[in-house]
Order: C-alpha cells, then sequence, then structure tokens
C-alpha cells in the first residue's frame, strides 16, 4: 500500500529490532532520545505513526520486533526562504520547475517544508510526485519531476545512461589560461570533511566541458557542459582550474555553517542549471526545457539567450 503524503512529506521508516520494550511507544522514546514520550505519544495519537498498510498505530501498540514502521516528521520551521519556484512545463507525465537559489530539492536536515519537492506537491496536489535528479540548494534552475510513481525509474535512466543534454551557466573568475572550449576530467569522491567532495586518483568518473562566453573586468561567464552527474562535479571542477563559481561555500573554502532562519540571502552561488533536453521515454518526443533564471551578469540578454 502506498502511504500517503502529510503537507506534502512522505513518511520516514524505522525498524523494530529485538528489545525489551512492551510497547512501541517505549521504543520511540529510547530511539529518539531528541524526542519526548509526550511528544511521540502526540503523533500517535494524531494518526502519524502507521504499519506499512497504512494503520495507525496507536500509544498502547505492542511492540513487534522484526517489523518497520512508518512516521511522519514533526514540523517545526520557523524560517521561509524568501525565492519562489516558477513552474516551466507540465504534462500528464512530468513537471519541470525553475528553482530558485537556497531552497533545497528535497526535504533534508532542517528544511522539510521549505523544499521545491514539498512545495510542488502542496500547490499541485499531485500525491506522488518525485524528482528525478537534484540540483544542490545552492544552485539554481531547472529540475524535473515525475507526477506518476510508475515512471520515475524510466526518466532516471536517462540520466544514469547520458541521454540529457546539461548546460550550465556560472560567473567566475577570469582566466587565460586556458583554450575555450576546454574539457576537464578527474576521479571525484566524497572526502572527510562533511558535505565536501575532492579529487583523487584513479580513473576518471566525471568529466565537463567548459567554454567562456563573456567577460566582465576580472569576472567571466562560463559556459558548462557536463556529461556525467557526480555531486558537486561543477564546483569541483571549476575550482580545480583556479576559477572557483562566485560566492561559493564550499570550495575552495568550506565555509562556518549559518542556520537557513538567519542566513543572509544577499549573495547566492552564481550558478544556473539552464538548459535540459531529452528524448522523451513515454511520448519518443524531444523536449527542451530553458530556465528563466539569471545570474548577476551585466548583459542579462546574454543570460537569456544561452
Amino acid at each position: 500500500m502506498k502511504l500517503k503524503n502529510f503537507s506534502g512529506v512522505g513518511p520516514s521508516k524505522v525498524f523494530l529490532p529485538p528489545g525489551p520494550f512492551l510497547t512501541l511507544l517505549d521504543f520511540l522514546e529510547q530511539r529518539f532520545p531528541k524526542g519526548t514520550r509526550s511528544g511521540w505519544e502526540s503523533r500517535m495519537l494524531s494518526g502519524r505513526v502507521m504499519d506499512e498498510n497504512g494503520a495507525i498505530l496507536l500509544p498502547d501498540y505492542p511492540y513487534q520486533a522484526g517489523k518497520y514502521v512508518y512516521y511522519y516528521r514533526e514540523v517545526i520551521e520557523n524560517f521561509s526562504i524568501p525565492f519562489e519556484e516558477e513552474l516551466i512545463y507540465e504534462d500528464e507525465n512530468i513537471l519541470v520547475a525553475d528553482k530558485p537559489h537556497f531552497l533545497p530539492v528535497t526535504p533534508v536536515g532542517p528544511y522539510i517544508q521549505e523544499t521545491l519537492l514539498v512545495r510542488l506537491r502542496n500547490k499541485t496536489g499531485i500525491e506522488q510526485l518525485s524528482a528525478v535528479h537534484r540540483l544542490d540548494l545552492e544552485t539554481s534552475g531547472l529540475v524535473l519531476f515525475t507526477k506518476k510513481a510508475e515512471h520515475r525509474n524510466l526518466y532516471a535512466s536517462l540520466f544514469r545512461n547520458k541521454q540529457v543534454y546539461k548546460s550550465y551557466l556560472a560567473i567566475a573568475p577570469f582566466t587565460d589560461r586556458y583554450i575555450w572550449p576546454h574539457e576537464y576530467a578527474s576521479r571525484i569522491e566524497s572526502s572527510t570533511q562533511f558535505m565536501k567532495m575532492h579529487e583523487v586518483e584513479g580513473p576518471m568518473n566525471s568529466t565537463t566541458t567548459i567554454c567562456m562566453l563573456d567577460r566582465h573586468e576580472d569576472l567571466a561567464l562560463y559556459e558548462l557542459k557536463p556529461s556525467t552527474g557526480k555531486k558537486h562535479q561543477l564546483r569541483v571542477h571549476m575550482n580545480s582550474l583556479g576559477i572557483p563559481i562566485c560566492h561559493d561555500q564550499i570550495y575552495p573554502v568550506m565555509q562556518e555553517y549559518v542556520p537557513p532562519e538567519i542566513r543572509n540571502y544577499d549573495n547566492p552561488l552564481q550558478l544556473l542549471a539552464k538548459k535540459l533536453e531529452f528524448i522523451d521515454p513515454v511520448t519518443q518526443l524531444s523536449k527542451i526545457f530553458r530556465s528563466k533564471r539569471q545570474l548577476n551578469w551585466p548583459n542579462q540578454d546574454l543570460i537569456d539567450q544561452s
């Protein structure tokens, strides 16, 4: 049975291991020490703790090891992201949204309601809406969603099989050290530093073609065309070339984390997912989408036409 979303957010699940617990409430109190017994009791009484079939589990429900229990996270956001997404395209199978800077695609950390996915679920009423790929919280631009669960893997396979043409725009320092377009490849893996990726020796797993489109004083506007989709790929590659993207909070130096409720939104990362192009696997029609968002560049016509 497909469990429904609660205020646009899908349920989390927890496995019940062997233990001395008499009731499910006893286990939840110990398993999640940051919560409270009364808090879990209230959540259960409001119908936000269920079994795999969607049956509501009340506070006196006996503990049954070996099963999964589903629950909805508490929404305690005391902030809002002051930028709105825009719907670019919608048909019976997919939806394409233009994401603003600072808005995560899916729930993560303190972001639950203030995510692109949850906002769109609440606005459209589409319970099965699902993101096919991701953009960093800091990056703006195009995100593809499926409207039916049975289609998600079909569209996701386009990205896995490199059948999606992606083009980004970025503002970074000017350099004359390279001949454009310049292809850069490396091996990117997770580092020991939280969130940060780094390059290591070994077979290449990431490739980006970079072209300089325009120059203004000591900055330049670049077009970035990744043929792979590693986490933070464009940010890592630009940094490795000695031209880190303007206002990057991770590369080259990880900046101190600032909670969203006190964050300054004046200097967004100058990276825009500008273009998506693919053959629709359901309709077999060619689809081309362009973001309407802009970067802080003096020649906005160049941004719009790219």
